[in-house]
């Protein structure tokens, strides 16, 4: 619950008259913390960075400690401090974001189930019951009148817990037991669990410290497992556990002794080989086991070689393979099981310079490709003896359309989702033969909600070097378009991650108070193929960030906005792109908030004992070279935040985050308020219960999306 501080809010209100009001927010930065400096010394390569708050840092055995030492204490005073500021500063928002986090969860449909899957003989599914935060995880036997069975009852399972978080579930080929993986801390650090589905009763077997996935082999006793390194949780060991021993006999089957590589296992959709996975970002290696003997030897599928990328599936006598091997925009290949390598690799879809192969989905008659072309997704199907090959054809000028839950190998029904910007999640069984589809679900958006009262835009905006960069935008019917008009730019931009051009019903918040919403496709995702990665990451880095800046100069010049009403959001690498995009114009944008933002760049890269650092080398480049460390420090948010203006701010972080450290954005905010000139709201929110993703539960989270939109529409003085 919120604190109120009714003294504090008489002398703001009493203050109004005399104290400088911009956007509608009082300036309240007199009261703001100040943390303190305690500079530290950081040279290597010749260069001295002096980090005045590197004493924010904490391990995990200081947070975890039930007896806090002086530094645990003063850390977690100040970030105590910036929530209690948090709070202070939008206080008069207050009933504001209990009316927009109402009107979200008041648009979701409280009572709700999902598409069922079929596997094995059953029908799985989740559903919720009103009011509650957690799903009911449910099945029935394929057949008429089935009885449901609840699996697991997500409400009571996580009564008590602040974050309870249900990770993968498997069931054993018999049907008989399922494993589970369980998080209650938020640090993606999973305890197994085994259930005798036909009991309903716990098995003593539990497995600590893990991925949060077990693999069952044929013989329903074996499951195969990923542990996690303690400090850095790179998934680094893969273990053979028999049902009815302890974990500590437990055989290591593999470890993954290169820091750059993490390693997981999975089962291949024919149900007839064992996966394990070594990946990190220009390299794969895969080693198969047949499902029917768990105590064999592994073999490997193709060596792992730098710069070659595979993704493998098993069809009959073959593998199948998604591949880079003289393929920039991937190809799919097929080898025969027993002579798997590279140099057995045939062409079964070959490259093309023009489609990004993303992935592949295998049935008994079919083969479904999912491709990129354009910019957009795209199905493709076609038989095996190449009679039949054809697109689905789609209606907006800018979607998402993806195959999914296709566990089923002996079927002609393939089931996909499609949304766009105007369009809620659908999800469809389309028949592979007729061509004819129906629709399974679509996405319930409750208070009168109609996709024709919305627009949706394709624009290309050109970036510094003559590159054209996609932009999807969406508004509402009706509204005026101009240098007066409000407009939310969102990125993301690494990785290879595209950013799609989906619906969210959360955003009809703004949309519906006359707010623009768009998306810039930034280089560093792959939206228009593999290159548009390539030329987005290392080295060309900050082609991400111009290329956000120059798309929001675009629709300024466009007219959709000005910088007086422009505004910026991104979340985790997206997150950096908001704090290299401030550092480099922050005359741009009247506000921005930063999720989890990954500013910390140079220090968090330098250091191997953070979780992430090692397998990122190739995303980023390792700055214990000379040239990654100079052009990464030219951009790292943190080292360049300089004593100028700055934009309106929100951050937000939480404090057992085990992707970027709570102690990235704390420190950013100390540094950002030590040094800017400017008498704009800069703020933090953190979470002291949550991690990377944020609340677990299925409406909590959105109170954090109204804190989003209260801060986001104070500036412009909308008050409801």
């Amino acid at each position: 619950m919120k604190k109120i501080y009714f003294l504090l809010l008489l002398i703001v209100v009493s203050a109004c008259e005399t104290k400088e009001k911009q956007n509608g927010v009082s300036n309240i930065n007199d009261e703001a913390p100040i943390a303190k400096k305690t500079p530290k010394e950081l040279t290597i390569h010749g260069d001295t960075r002096i980090d005045d708050y590197f004493w924010l840092r904490l391990s995990d055995a200081q947070k975890e400690s039930k007896n806090p030492d002086a530094q645990t204490q003063d850390v977690l005073a100040y970030l105590n401090a910036e929530n209690d500021y948090l709070h202070k500063a939008m206080s008069h928002t207050d009933a504001f974001q209990d009316t927009l986090y109402n009107e979200i969860i008041g648009r979701i449909e409280k009572e709700d189930q999902s598409v069922p899957v079929n596997d094995n003989g059953y029908s799985y599914y989740t559903r919720f019951e009103a009011g509650s935060e957690y799903a009911l995880y449910c099945r029935k036997k394929i057949e008429t009148d089935a009885e449901e069975q609840i699996i697991f009852n997500g409400p009571e399972m996580a009564e008590g817990f602040p974050y309870y978080g249900i990770g993968s579930q498997n069931v054993s080929p018999n049907n008989q037991l399922m494993a589970y993986a369980i998080d209650t801390i938020s640090r993606r650090q999973y305890k197994i669990y085994f259930k005798n589905l036909e009991t309903g009763e716990l098995l003593p077997d539990k497995l600590s410290n893990t991925g949060g996935n077990a693999v069952w082999a044929n013989d329903n006793k074996t499951v195969f497992y990923a542990t996690q390194d303690p400090e850095t949780l790179r998934h680094n060991k893969i273990y053979k556990h028999v049902l009815g021993t302890d974990q500590f006999q437990d055989e290591l089957i593999f470890e993954e002794t290169d820091e750059t590589f993490n390693c997981n296992v999975f089962k291949t959709k024919s149900k007839d080989y064992l996966m394990i996975v070594s990946s990190q970002t220009l390299s794969t290696e895969y080693r198969f086991l047949n499902a029917n003997t768990p105590n064999a030897e592994w073999e490997i599928l193709q060596p792992r070689e730098r710069d070659l990328l595979y993704y493998a599936d098993h069809y009959n006598d073959d593998f199948y393979i998604r591949t880079n091997l003289n393929a920039t925009n991937f190809k799919l290949v097929k080898a025969p099981i027993q002579t798997s390598t590279k140099d057995n690799w045939q062409d079964v879809i070959p490259h093309r310079n023009n489609i990004l192969l993303q992935d592949f989905d295998l049935f008994k008659n079919y083969l479904v490709l999912s491709e990129r072309l354009n910019g957009l997704t795209t199905i493709r199907v076609k038989t095996w003896d190449d009679s039949t090959d054809y697109y689905i054809d789609f209606k907006d000028a800018a979607y998402l359309a993806y195959p999914t839950s296709n566990l089923d190998f002996d079927t002609d029904k393939l089931r996909y989702n499609y949304t766009s910007l105007t369009t809620p999640y659908s999800t469809y069984e389309y028949n592979m033969d007729t061509k004819g589809q129906k629709l399974l679900k679509q996405q319930a958006v409750l208070g009168g909600f109609s996709s024709n009262d919305y627009v949706s835009e394709r624009l290309e905006a050109t970036a510094t070097d003559d590159t054209k960069i996609p932009v999807s935008l969406v508004y509402k019917k009706g509204i005026a378009l101009g240098a007066e008009t409000p407009l939310l730019l969102y990125a993301y931009g690494s990785y290879g991650n595209s950013t799609e051009p989906t619906f969210s019903s959360d955003r009809l918040s703004l949309l519906n108070r006359g707010f623009v919403y768009a998306i810039a496709h930034v280089r560093g995702g792959q939206e228009m193929g593999r290159e548009w990665y390539e030329n987005g990451k290392l080295l060309n880095k900050k082609n991400t960030f111009t290329d956000f800046i120059n798309v929001g100069e675009h629709l300024v010049a466009k007219g959709y906005t000005s910088p007086k009403h422009l505004y910026a959001l991104g979340g985790s690498a997206g997150g950096l792109l908001m704090g290299a995009i401030i550092n480099m114009k922050p005359e741009l944008w009247n506000g921005v908030v930063a999720a989890v933002p990954f500013v910390d760049v140079v220090s968090t890269m330098l250091d191997e004992t953070i979780p992430l650092t090692t397998f990122e080398f190739d995303e980023w480049g390792n700055p214990k070279d000379a040239t990654y460390y100079n052009y990464i420090k030219s951009y790292s948010p943190y080292d360049n935040v300089e004593a100028k203006a700055y934009p309106n701010m929100l951050i937000t972080t939480g404090y057992w985050d085990s992707q970027v450290q709570y102690w990235e954005p704390a420190k950013w905010l100390a540094k950002l308020r030590a040094l800017k000139t400017d008498n704009n709201l800069l703020v933090m929110d953190c979470n002291m219960e949550t991690g990377h993703g944020g609340a677990s539960g299925r409406f909590e989270r959105y109170k954090r999306t109204a804190l989003y939109y209260a801060f986001i529409m104070d500036l412009e003085g909308i008050e409801k």
